[in-house]
């Protein structure tokens, strides 16, 4: 019998997550906005960075918008489950949070204004939450791709923290974590509001801006 939790604040044990399965999903080839491939390879010197900040629809939309970035898309990531589908990941049964792969041109836009990107466009302090997507797949997190990308992460959080303080704001929740396996979403979700212009987006940042030049830049 499965003992998991009730809550849909608490994390999942991997012994309790669903079994997923071995098939990836499917998903177009080309980015709907910027015409790129929407998997690697994404061309010479391009890095990719991954970012959770609560629902994905709305947070895709803001890194496609960015200067130099190449290409992005959403999914999955974090968790347990292998190839989850949306309505898995909807129990918070799988361990994953709600990511945005994002492969970026270094030369045009570095990691840390990636990072600042990612720090105004949500509530850090929130924890498995955003506004009114509550459970884990709605926390904040990023999983950071080499020793450059960590440093820069944690660095950031710091200095954000700071920010926040003097802003009479809370502690930051965010998970910093070494990226392990994304696995895409299904195809109606990427640049879901491209296609769907009216649709459903909630983010909200705090008003807090962060530093610029937080922490090491990795590129």
């Amino acid at each position: 019998m499965v003992s998991f939790f009730n809550s849909k604040n608490a994390m999942v044990e991997p012994g309790d997550a669903l079994p997923g399965r071995d098939t990836p999903i499917r998903v177009a080839e080309r980015h709907t906005v910027l015409g790129t491939p929407l998997k690697p390879p994404f061309g010479d010197g391009v890095q990719v960075a991954y970012f959770a900040l609560g629902c994905f629809w709305g947070a895709e939309r803001r890194f496609w918008q960015t200067p130099g970035v190449v290409s992005t898309a959403v999914g999955y990531q974090g968790g347990f489950t292998p190839n989850p589908t949306y309505e898995e990941t909807c129990t918070n049964r799988t361990g994953h949070a709600e990511v945005v792969m994002v492969a970026f041109d270094p030369a045009k836009v570095s990691y840390a204004d990636l990072l600042k990107v990612f720090w105004e466009n949500h509530d850090p302090t929130q924890g498995m939450r955003q506004g009114n997507d509550v459970g884990t797949t709605y926390r904040s997190a990023i999983y950071t791709v080499g020793d450059d990308q960590a440093t820069a992460a944690e660095a950031s959080r710091v200095s954000y923290q700071q920010a926040l303080t003097a802003a009479g704001r809370g502690q930051i929740t965010t998970e910093i974590a070494p990226a392990d396996t994304f696995y895409y979403a299904e195809d109606y979700h990427q640049q879901y509001l491209d296609k769907n212009p009216n649709g459903y987006c909630a983010m909200a940042g705090t008003g807090v801006s962060c530093p610029i030049g937080v922490g090491v830049s990795a590129g």
